[in-house]
């Protein structure tokens, strides 16, 4: 099995608006079969963070905000050309139709589209909307290296949203995969013995 990860880093507040490169990285977020949010879950550092504290949900928020946004303005785009095709007596436009409202509907309550799945939809008809919410989701979480085993107060905060999102969520830290892409196998393997030996096959 193969997986291809596509960095979309920088999405910032405004981006389905075009704010930094907006509509350049939510062209290739439509591309993508998942969404894994890479979570800063760490304090200090040498990095600044562009909001200036250090806040996961928020993070994660403002990303599935902005994804809301540019779903609402596809969806409404859309439904225009589907109203005139119901006109039209086209069957299956009327079924896609009523999904589409129904994934308005959620939209603007602020929930992701994929809670029409929840809510008893088609999975093939929802992923032919070609929505951005309706990709499954991993958070990730990423900690200090001492802090990789046990995870910290923001990673719970983050597992606790992606249990009552019937997401997925697991915590890494950049920094010991930093250092062992540049160790040998072996020592690798040594490495790793350091954490709990169920850590590796996250590695």
């Amino acid at each position: 099995t193969q997986i291809e990860f596509v960095d979309i880093a920088g999405l910032v507040r405004g981006a389905s608006r075009g704010e930094g490169l907006g509509n350049q990285f939510l062209a290739h977020i439509r591309e993508v079969d998942a969404v894994l949010h890479l979570l800063r879950c760490f304090e200090g550092g040498d990095v600044s963070h562009v909001e200036g504290t250090i806040d996961p949900l928020r993070d994660a928020d403002i990303v599935e905000t902005e994804l809301m946004l540019a779903d609402l303005e596809s969806l409404e785009r859309r439904r225009e050309g589907l109203i005139k095709r119901v006109r039209g007596n086209e069957a299956e436009a009327k079924a896609e139709l009523e999904l589409a409202d129904q994934a308005l509907a959620l939209l603007r309550e602020g929930r992701p589209a994929r809670a029409l799945l929840d809510e008893g939809a088609d999975a093939e008809s929802v992923r032919r909307l070609n929505l951005l919410t309706a990709k499954p989701v991993l958070y990730v979480c990423n900690v200090v290296e001492a802090e990789a085993a046990a995870g910290n107060a923001h990673s719970r905060a983050v597992a606790a949203r992606a249990k009552a999102e019937g997401a997925g969520s697991v915590v890494i830290s950049a920094a010991i995969e930093a250092e062992l892409a540049h160790l040998s196998p072996h020592d690798r393997e040594a490495f790793l013995g350091r954490f709990d030996p169920s850590l590796r096959l996250t590695f």
